[in-house]
């Protein structure tokens, strides 16, 4: 049985400012995988880039590459996905142009096809509704139901030569479907110059017309824009593009994008998706709505601010690190502060920097000592890891709040190695080969002839090796923890003893006890380097253990939020640093990534 809807967001033109994967995704709340009403969702996303996945991308050039929990390596957008709804989806939820030709040529040299000559139209098209069809139906959260509902998007432009085999295969699918079942929402921008202040609708005018004319009638309209659509743009967009003025939907810009859904569900979209599919309707899910609602409206309320130095080697575009970002808001948003994140080149840090360009190196040093923490998240390649080096250091040495992830971990142990050890080559054998001190050293997971193949990714358990760790009490005191990883460079196990008696201890580590997956220092607040990424597991109201951490300690609260066993009331405002009482201060009761015990 195919899942009761699909909706299918398309861009016009101007599709990148519409906000992909973001506008128009369905108001659920974080906290379950279904709507307010209770529906359970799956998702599929369609991606015109000819790859079978994100493996081996510049970070620099479209974003993060977002990892899931059987290595699949994917678009950033896929992660928004799995915050908003809290769903783990496989690599199979998201499908290539490159994905779907490999599939069907696959099958064409095993003779699926009987020696008949393989086409776009029928071959690819109905490759793409059957790949459709299957994940309509695969579970997507804990619970393990079956989807009611299945969205898909569709990314790229109408009219982009990519996408016309998936456009005209969902033309064909809506009457499979059938009507009661099919629900099209297209996703336009409406630009307001601010040398005039009119809102312009030929773009969504010129998208919409180009669509129907390819098969597809949208069933609502989405329109990003800056400001609330006037009445009469309303209109104008539901007289061109054959809908009703109440199918016209206005995402304006708001406080927060926790205000997103809100803005979706007083529009009626909710109550327009319960009639159009005929979803059953279970009210007593509002109240995860009410819940999302409160979090939105003490985002707004925030007064504290704290500010972490972000170090690393892609700042200038923020989409390389989005997870790492999102995480960070999430957990600021749980101890009621407001985030400043400052971005920082690592190679400004760099003493090379001082000599070329000396205005550079101080104003980064400027930010990097006036933050109250510091993060380092992960990366490839050699430029500004003595940069990233230096960072660390001084985090150290001024038992400044430190949080290392991947890349970030493996120079902790570096520096560390060099500073205190005394190993002033020490280094890792992705930078130098030939050096005589290799802490950090290749440890390949899979086929090391193969590029994409060689890194250890998706879920994996780390053990944790003592009882008082400081990481161990904020994932509840598990014994064990799963977290997903994308690395192929690890702690030289051989080296563990050396490190651990001078007081950086491997309080993680795999279920072989050959991998060191999180590092604590001792006699410091808040020093903590873990080898896999957090980030990608944490949620708008279910923070990151490891970044929570971080926060905490970079406003002073960490020593009492551990004292109070990690469960802190709503209303406590205690303040290591601050002794605040301010209600806008409260730490409030959190949900971590919950942890199986089998």
């Amino acid at each position: 049985m195919l899942a009761r809807a699909l909706a299918l967001p398309h861009r016009p033109p101007l599709r990148e400012a519409a906000g992909a994967g973001r506008t128009a995704r369905p108001p659920a709340s974080s906290s379950s995988s279904s709507d307010p009403h209770g529906s359970s969702l799956a998702l599929s996303g369609r991606r015109r880039r000819v790859r079978v996945s994100r493996a081996g991308r510049r970070w620099d050039g479209s974003g993060e590459v977002f990892v899931l929990d059987d290595g699949g390596e994917v678009d950033l957008d896929l992660g928004n996905y799995e915050r908003f709804l809290d769903i783990r989806l496989t690599k199979d939820n998201n499908l290539t142009t490159g994905k779907i030709y490999q599939y069907v040529i696959n099958k064409e040299r095993k003779g699926d096809y009987l020696g008949k000559t393989v086409q776009v139209v029928p071959h690819i098209t109905d490759a793409i509704q059957e790949w459709v069809m299957r994940q309509a139906l695969i579970p997507v959260d804990e619970d393990g139901v079956e989807p009611q509902v299945c969205v898909i998007e569709l990314g790229g432009t109408v009219g982009d030569i990519e996408s016309m085999p998936f456009i005209e295969a969902f033309r064909q699918f809506q009457f499979k479907a059938k009507r009661e079942n099919f629900c099209n929402i297209h996703v336009s921008l409406v630009p307001q110059p601010s040398s005039t202040g009119e809102q312009k609708t030929k773009p969504t005018q010129n998208s919409v017309r180009e669509l129907r004319g390819l098969g597809l009638s949208p069933d609502l309209v989405v329109c990003r824009c800056s400001n609330p659509l006037d009445t009469s743009v309303k209109e104008k967009i539901s007289m061109f593009c054959h809908v009703e003025p109440e199918q016209v939907i206005c995402v304006h810009d708001v406080s927060s994008i926790y205000r997103v859904p809100l803005l979706l569900e007083e529009q009626g979209v909710l109550d327009y998706f319960l009639h159009r599919l005929d979803l059953p309707v279970e009210r007593q899910s509002r109240r995860m709505l009410i819940k999302w609602k409160e979090m939105a409206d003490r985002y707004d309320r925030l007064l504290e601010t704290c500010s972490i130095a972000l170090v690393g080697k892609y700042t200038k575009f923020s989409d390389s690190y989005a997870s790492v970002i999102k995480a960070l808001e999430h957990s600021a948003l749980a101890i009621n502060h407001k985030l400043e994140i400052k971005y920082i080149d690592s190679a400004d840090l760099e003493p090379s920097t001082l000599q070329e360009e000396p205005v550079r190196y101080h104003e980064a040093w400027q930010k990097l000592c006036s933050a109250d923490g510091i993060l380092v998240p992960g990366g490839f390649g050699v430029r500004g890891t003595e940069g990233k080096i230096q960072a660390i250091s001084w985090a150290r040495k001024q038992k400044k709040p430190f949080l290392g992830v991947c890349l970030g971990m493996q120079l902790a142990v570096v520096e560390f190695s060099r500073n205190v050890l005394g190993w002033h080559d020490a280094n890792s054998t992705e930078f130098d080969p030939k050096t005589s001190h290799p802490v950090v050293v290749d440890m390949p997971e899979h086929n090391p002839g193969h590029m994409g193949g060689t890194m250890r990714l998706g879920k994996r358990r780390t053990l944790f090796q003592t009882k008082t760790s400081i990481m161990r009490k904020l994932y509840g005191d598990h014994d064990f923890l799963e977290e997903r990883h994308r690395h192929r460079f690890e702690v030289n196990p051989v080296l563990k003893n050396c490190l651990e008696e001078q007081g950086l201890k491997f309080v993680g580590q795999d279920e072989e006890g050959e991998r060191m997956e999180i590092v604590e220092l001792d006699d410091h607040p808040f020093f903590v380097g873990v080898q896999y990424h957090p980030e990608f597991l944490s949620r708008p109201i279910k923070p990151s253990p490891p970044y929570f951490g971080l926060l905490l300690a970079s406003a002073g609260r960490l020593s009492h939020f551990l004292q109070k066993g990690c469960r802190l009331s709503p209303r406590d405002t205690y303040s290591d640093r601050s002794g605040s009482s301010s209600p806008d201060s409260e730490i409030t009761e959190l949900k971590f990534p919950s942890v199986s015990q089998d």
